[in-house]
């Protein structure tokens, strides 16, 4: 489901009451933890955390017009929010170490995808995780194992 919104605010305030408050949350996690570096906006119809021109001037390898090269992305689907992070897709170290931490930060099932963590429980998000995985890895780092692993 995406947003035709120009704006995470805007996204935000357009959002079910019973999604806002861990919309909320989980954005201002990421933006408390998120290294440097990385800038907010929005992407895909969906929050972004990307790798800003100023910092990997090639961007995403994919798609005809220029696009920033995306990190995590956060949306309110019609059955979860979802968590996109790119380099639990791409570091098997880092995937790794999200499937082992899960279980000792959530009392459910991990549900998840490549790159994709769904959370039915809008109230059950582990944002003490969330704020450990967005640590975990910075711009260059993010551009490193990108340039490695996903645009050989």
């Amino acid at each position: 489901m995406t947003s035709t919104a120009k704006s995470p605010k805007e996204y935000l305030n357009k959002l079910p009451e019973d999604r806002k408050k861990a919309m909320n949350d989980l954005r201002d996690v990421i933006l408390k933890h998120l290294p440097p570096g990385f800038e907010e906006g929005m992407l895909y119809g969906m929050i972004g955390y990307y790798v800003p021109k100023s910092v990997y001037e090639p961007g995403y390898h994919v798609g005809k017009e220029w696009t920033p090269l995306a990190f995590i992305n956060i949306a309110s689907q019609k059955n979860f929010i979802a968590l996109y992070h790119s380099g639990i897709y791409a570091d098997p170290d880092l995937l790794k170490w999200f499937k082992t931490e899960f279980p000792k930060h959530s009392k459910y099932k991990l549900n998840m995808g490549k790159s994709c963590v769904r959370f039915k429980k809008a109230d059950a998000i582990p944002l003490d995780l969330v704020a450990e995985l967005c640590r975990k890895m910075t711009p260059q780092e993010w551009v490193g194992v990108y340039e490695s692993e996903i645009k050989k």
